[in-house]
This record gives structure tokens, C-alpha cells and sequence, in this order.
């Protein structure tokens, strides 16, 4: 028996049709975690079942999300975790490894075993390409992996599309940084600045984990 498994990360609240089409087919679909919302998983459940861990962006409304899964099919073990730095040593013999995070596209094989972070499919991170995976089990047989990648629309249109406001998104940077020191949720912030929550998440990471950086380094970040 032929197993087709979907394998996708980093969605941060946004679902795009052509992953829900290269789905289609899936007998189960494997989220890495940084869903962000309930919706997605609900979404993609009514494609196929789903088995998701938890994100560090994933807060209380996954609280119920673990942060490991271990699952068989096919012969095959399959371990999952968001970051792979966090990875315990004790895997359980696992043959495959999937994890997500860096939002880059991974395929290796070592220590006898095969290393996939799908990449993101979500909001365009950056100039980093949009992709998944799918992975082909065949009960005692080989593992077959079958990367996407979603081209992505014109610039322009692409970012206005996301959130992002090319007229004066210097501003809005400077503006999502001073509610971000002042305590203000990724939500309250899109919602005050009239931008997407996926935008005023990427600039509150950017800034959070970047310290000293100001609006011109977010802007480069962003590849503007």
C-alpha cells in the first residue's frame, strides 16, 4: 500500500489554495507548528486528518498541542517538532524527522535518517520561496518526497495582498515597534494600524529578536 502524507510549517494564519489543491489526495496531512490559529487546522481537516505540534508563535489557544508527535505508517517512524534545535536525543528509532521553524526548505539524509522541514507556505517571509512537501510511504518499501513550490505573484501585488502597504510601510514599521514596547497584542496592533496580523507579526518578531534594529533594518530584513 501506497501512503501519501502531506507535510506542511509556518502557516501563520494563512492558508493558500494552492496548498489546500496539492493536498488534495492526502490521506494525512503533518502541520510543524507556527499555525497561529484554530481556523487553519480546521481548514486543512476538512481536506484530511491532521497531526500538528505546537509552534513557538502557537500560544494559548494551543495550549493542547504537543510539542513532539511520533506516529508509524507505512514501517515507517516519523518524529515531529517545530524547532529543530530542541530536538531530544532519544527519537525512538525514528526513520524520519520533520520539523519546521527556519521557514527553509531541508531534504538531507544522515544518521540514517531523513531530515524535512517543508519550508513555510504561509505569508512570504522575506525573498525565501513558498513550499511543501509531500512524502510517499510504500509499506516496507522507500520513501519518496515530492517538494512544492508556490510561485509566488508579482511583487506588489503579492505584499498588498499580505498586508503590506509599500507607500509608507517605513511608517508603519516605526509604528508597530513603539506598540510592540508598549505592550500591545500582535491582534490589537494590526487592528489599530489597519494592517494583516501576519504583517504585524513579522515586524514584532523582526524587532523582538533583532535588538538595536530600527525601521531601515526591517525594511532590508523584509527585502524591501
Amino acid at each position: 500500500m501506497n501512503h501519501r502524507i502531506g507535510v506542511i510549517s509556518d502557516t501563520h494564519g494563512m492558508l493558500r489554495p494552492e496548498v489546500l489543491k496539492r493536498l488534495e489526495g492526502c490521506e494525512l496531512i503533518l502541520h510543524g507548528g507556527d499555525i497561529n490559529k484554530q481556523s487553519i487546522l480546521d481548514e486543512l481537516g476538512r481536506t484530511a486528518p491532521v497531526c500538528a505540534v505546537r509552534g513557538n508563535n502557537d500560544k494559548e489557544w494551543a495550549a493542547s498541542l504537543p510539542e513532539t508527535q511520533q506516529l508509524d505508517i507505512g514501517g515507517k517512524r516519523i518524529f515531529m517538532i517545530h524547532n529543530r534545535k530542541q530536538l531530544p536525543e532519544d527519537m525512538n528509532g525514528a526513520d524520519i524527522v520533520i520539523f519546521g521553524h527556519s521557514h527553509r526548505y531541508e531534504e538531507t539524509y544522515h544518521d540514517g535518517r531523513l531530515w524535512l522541514n517543508p519550508g513555510s507556505c504561509g505569508p512570504r517571509r522575506f525573498t525565501q520561496p513558498i513550499t511543501m512537501a509531500v512524502l510517499e510511504i510504500e509499506d516496507g518499501g522507500p520513501v519518496r518526497v515530492e517538494k512544492y513550490e508556490i510561485l509566488h505573484k508579482n511583487r506588489s501585488s503579492d505584499r498588498e495582498k499580505e498586508g503590506f502597504v509599500p507607500g509608507n510601510i517605513k511608517q508603519i514599521a516605526e509604528t508597530v515597534m513603539r506598540d510592540t514596547n508598549r505592550g500591545r497584542s500582535v491582534k490589537e496592533i494590526a487592528e489599530k494600524n489597519g494592517i494583516s496580523e501576519a504583517l504585524a507579526e513579522q515586524i514584532c518578531r523582526l524587532y523582538l529578536t533583532h535588538p538595536g534594529v530600527d525601521a531601515d533594518g526591517i525594511m532590508t530584513k523584509m527585502g524591501l
